[in-house]
């Protein structure tokens, strides 16, 4: 008998959907060998698919572009919060957790009529509490910190979903990465990137500004085979059908591709580099948490850099603008400046990161940047993440493409300079008019 299909939807970094339906693919020929597994629709922010429990377990555990992996529970119409009490209160959450865990409910919308989302997060944790009572005599307790069971709740102008989250923290706290500069960027954004770079395996790779070493740390993982998720639990570890012998083959294979990358003799062709000495300890200290080699690590000011290598390749960074201050020389190494805009502590499942606009030593650093990849890079392609769309324009290159793509709640965009020997010209700055794809 074939095993049971489920409904799963993959959320992921908004901009980022064309190369997770193109990742999860992979994950269901290469660990399922396509079994029990079919691609569904890409929507904004999230990628749907079918497959079996063993499934959704290693889309947890390989995908690299994912933030969480939620089963659908239900999906019907509602015009009231009593009409969401009544889709939750009659699913059967009793087959998949009991009353003696901790849980949790969240909900997003998108044009939802009801006046607060707050009391429809109430009437779903009502709903599920009043069913397990009814059944049991007992309910969970709510636990919005560290709850065994997280259930989502998705609402449009009148169609409430249901989801149970198996993931349990979002995907892209990988378990490695402990020390973080400025402007943090989430994992399973730097490797989105990656994959929209086209960079492979044996192509060079060099992060001129690698700060904590995120880039490189999702590239060496990928050259290596290492999966995601090898170091993390999961939260379908604690569902009443989880399925512990399928997990078992799954991660063993994992860790075993772990173990073999701790010894590889590859030649990564990795590199990176950062002004900042203290910010690469950290990188190698995150890289070395990671099971990674040593990779190339250099203490370079970005408008000094090299080509690390003769032949041509990719070059990718995510420069910060006035909180990380030792990338312009204009504090000591490890000063980090409170600029006053907009900085602020957040949860870490919200984290957003903010950049201060750009001031004339800002200026001066991206045009002697842009200048570096004119004059000694030609032949690669440069990916530049910015917050600021007037940055080709500070560089004073033109690019070839930009993508929209969200770090958290922030709105960026991806330019690609297509670095062609003799081909690039300085112009002023004001020529670089932002250009919608």
């Amino acid at each position: 008998m074939p095993p049971a299909l489920f409904d799963w939807f993959v959320p992921c970094p908004r901009g980022l959907e064309v190369p997770l339906a193109a990742e999860l693919a992979e994950i269901g020929q290469r660990h399922l060998g396509g079994a029990s597994f079919k691609a569904g629709a890409q929507v904004p922010g999230g990628v749907h698919f079918k497959g079996g429990w063993t499934a959704g377990m290693a889309a947890n555990l390989h995908s690299r572009i994912a933030s969480r992996v939620l089963l659908k529970i239900a999906h019907g119409p509602y015009r009231s919060e009593n009409d969401i009490y009544e889709l939750a209160y009659q699913q059967q959450w009793e087959q998949w957790f009991t009353p003696n865990q901790t849980m949790r409910v969240d909900i997003t919308a998108i044009k939802s009529p009801l006046r607060s989302l707050e009391f429809a997060t109430l009437r779903v944790k009502d709903a599920v509490c009043d069913r397990l009572r009814e059944l049991s005599g007992s309910r969970p307790s709510v636990d919005t910190q560290q709850p065994d069971v997280r259930v989502f709740a998705f609402l449009t102008i009148n169609e409430c979903t249901l989801y149970l989250d198996t993931s349990g923290d979002p995907l892209f706290k990988r378990g490695w990465r402990l020390d973080k500069g400025a402007a943090p960027l989430r994992e399973n954004l730097a490797a989105g990137i990656l994959r929209l770079t086209g960079w492979t395996p044996g192509t060079p790779l060099y992060d001129p500004m690698c700060g904590s070493g995120t880039f490189l740390a999702e590239a060496a993982q990928v050259a290596l085979n290492i999966a995601p998720g090898v170091e993390r639990r999961f939260g379908f570890e604690k569902l009443k059908q989880y399925d512990v012998n399928a997990w078992q083959k799954l991660k063993v294979a994992a860790v075993d591709a772990k173990r073999a990358a701790r010894t590889s003799r590859a030649d990564l062709q990795i590199f990176g580099s950062d002004i900042s000495g203290d910010m690469l300890d950290k990188a190698r200290a995150n890289l070395d948490r990671a099971g990674l080699p040593d990779l190339s690590l250099k203490q370079v000011d970005a408008r000094n850099m090299t080509p690390p290598t003769d032949a041509p390749g990719i070059l990718v960074a995510n420069p910060p603008y006035g909180e990380r201050i030792e990338v312009r020389g204009r504090g000591p190494r490890g000063e980090i400046r409170d600029t006053g805009r907009g900085r602020r502590d957040r949860d870490e499942d919200d984290e957003a990161f903010t950049r201060a606009q750009p001031d004339p030593a800002d200026t001066e650093f991206f045009i002697s940047f842009g200048n570096a990849l004119k004059q000694r890079f030609p032949g690669w392609r440069a990916y530049v993440l910015t917050s600021d769309r007037k940055l080709p324009g500070l560089m004073r290159l033109r690019e070839s493409t930009k993508t929209p793509l969200f770090n958290g709640a922030l709105e960026c965009r991806l330019f690609r300079f297509d670095l062609i020997a003799g081909s690039v010209r300085n112009r002023p700055a004001s020529q670089d008019a932002p250009r919608e794809e």
